[in-house]
């Protein structure tokens, strides 16, 4: 009876405890509420200019989320079809087309095969002067969106500028299907490849879609590409590792302050492909539900990982309604991969003075195993098995791409070569790529490299230092050799600038399916995957932990790198 007694007190003096803590959290939120609409409505009243009072309202509250993560966010009435279409749904009202800003010119970038503005005619490069009679300069790319979408089935009439003629087009909306899918198919070496977008609505069934009309042409093995694949839908996610893993089997637990939110998933359904070979392509922008993929695969010991290091967001977040159609979408937990581990990067909870997050530090990494004991870590996203460096571009070639030039050339290059027989094969050609190079004798190719950056570094603290005397002579010979080096740019990373400039060209002739499929010839993730794919045993042994492998990364942790 007195442990009874106990235990009653002890319960009773729990809920006041919660009681009070929770009385004490109102008061602070009635507090603050109560001083911040106090500041609001004397800053509206009295400040010395008007003020936009639904603007300073959403800085301020724009100001507090920004506190907390890049992914918590408030989203207004007039930006919930934008934001629906950037997390939620894939088809939109409109003509299908994609426009740049090019010195301060509206131009058609890409045209998709099929809808309204492909079927009139319209082409990249089309200058847009008027659309419904408004004219475009001076609006921004919210405003000229605005402006090209609506309800399908409704006209709008754009005014072109094409080679200096204007040109009056109607075009009637239709519906615009963004596929999660863009591209699927067979790849060459009995390889099937399916190219994963992002994790929209239907991205589950559109990835089952594509995978079952490869397995009718027997694949030896599967690619599937996350590359650049920032995320979406947790759930699709979970759909799509229930292609290749068995029934009942956890895939991803999201962890969060409340217990409502903490929510294991596992699969649900019978595999379409549980013993297909699997590979999985990642780099430093395959992000969230991404991740969940790939290390989900990766800790079941179901597919080699294949690439660069993953983003590290391992965070989930919740929409919820906010008075007036707003919403507002917040960090609700944390996920964590079958094995256990967090894949997170950034520390959001201690930021730097500045108000910066920092990477979590080494110590705090932990390692964990996967099904078959392969040992995985914790933080900074998921490690591939295979690793491939990443192409990186060079400062030239950065600094054509924002100067237009390959866009421009790519334009004529059109227009004098109506047609081309393949996108698979299609290379430029030597005479084409010197065309394309004498084109840029009057082009701005002024542009500053790392190299000339750290030379600039090194002058402003040698004379903070009072040492530029010291050492000007050098610093002179040095900025003369890097001129010179500059020079020699366009022939030095002439097969990267080839590249670049064939993507450009072949989508004027194949549009986003002969662009994919003219990248694929210097794929090396892809060629890595076809590698393995022709030596299962090799497979196996990375999937089992075994084998002679290059260490990259932690102690312990072997996987092969293929340059």
């Amino acid at each position: 009876m007195k442990k009874l007694k106990f235990g009653l007190l002890a319960v009773a003096s729990g809920i006041a405890v919660l009681s009070f803590s929770f009385k004490e959290d109102l008061f602070l939120v009635s507090k603050n509420l109560d001083i911040f609409a106090t500041l609001y409505k004397e800053i509206n009243i009295n400040y010395v200019d008007e003020t936009n009072a639904p603007a300073l309202m959403k800085t301020g509250i724009d100001a507090m989320l920004e506190s907390l993560d890049p992914y918590t966010e408030y989203v207004p009435e007039s930006e919930i079809e934008d934001y629906k279409l950037k997390y939620v749904s894939t088809q939109y009202g409109g003509i299908g087309a994609s426009t740049v800003f090019i010195d301060g010119k509206l131009y058609v970038n890409e045209v998709s095969e099929g809808y309204p503005a492909f079927k009139s005619e319209v082409k990249p490069g089309d200058q847009l002067l008027k659309i419904n009679g408004i004219e475009v300069k001076g609006k921004d790319r919210s405003e000229v969106s605005q402006l090209l979408r609506g309800p399908k089935g409704t006209a709008v009439d754009l005014v072109l500028n094409r080679e200096g003629k204007e040109i009056a087009k109607k075009l009637i909306r239709e519906e615009i299907k963004q596929p999660n899918v863009s591209y699927s198919g067979m790849v060459g070496d009995g390889v099937g490849y399916i190219k994963l977008d992002k994790f929209l609505e239907n991205s589950g069934q559109e990835v089952k879609d594509a995978l079952l009309a490869i397995q009718k042409e027997n694949p030896k093995g599967l690619v599937l590409d996350l590359r650049n694949n920032g995320g979406g839908i947790l759930q699709e996610a979970v759909k799509i590792v229930n292609l290749f893993v068995d029934k009942d089997q956890l895939v991803v637990t999201q962890k969060g302050k409340n217990a409502e939110k903490t929510i294991a998933y596992k699969t649900l359904q019978s595999p379409n492909a549980a013993s297909l070979p699997l590979v999985v392509l990642v780099n430093g922008n395959s992000a969230s539900a991404s991740e969940i993929v790939a290390g989900s695969l990766q800790d079941l010991d179901r597919a080699v990982v294949i690439g660069q290091r993953s983003y590290g967001k391992g965070l989930v977040q919740q929409t919820f309604n906010l008075p007036y159609n707003s919403l507002v979408k917040v960090t609700v937990a944390k996920y964590y991969t079958p094995s256990g581990r967090c894949i997170q990067k950034l520390d959001y909870a201690h930021k730097n003075a500045d108000g910066r997050a920092t990477q979590f530090a080494d110590s705090t990494i932990t390692m964990y195993q996967t099904k078959a004991g392969r040992n995985v870590y914790s933080g900074n996203g998921v490690y591939p098995d295979v690793v491939v460096d990443a192409m990186r571009l060079s400062p030239i070639t950065i600094n054509m791409i924002n100067k237009s030039l390959f866009f421009n050339y790519a334009n004529q290059f059109k227009k004098n070569k109506p047609a081309l027989t393949s996108a698979k094969t299609f290379q430029i050609s030597d005479a084409e790529y010197t065309a394309f190079t004498s084109s840029l004798a009057d082009k701005d190719l002024t542009y500053q490299s790392r190299t000339e950056r750290l030379l600039s570094d090194l002058r402003a603290e040698a004379e903070k230092e009072n040492k530029s005397a010291e050492v000007k002579t050098d610093l002179e010979n040095l900025k003369y050799k890097l001129t010179s080096a500059k020079k020699t740019d366009l022939e030095h990373h002439k097969l990267e600038i080839k590249r670049v400039l064939e993507t450009q060209i072949v989508s004027r002739y194949f549009y986003e399916k002969g662009r994919i499929e003219q990248s694929f010839q210097y794929d090396k993730e892809l060629a890595a995957a076809k590698t393995l794919f022709n030596n299962q045993p090799q497979i196996l042994a990375i999937l089992k932990g075994d084998g002679n492998y290059k260490v990259i990364g932690k102690p312990g942790k072997a996987v092969a790198s293929i340059d």
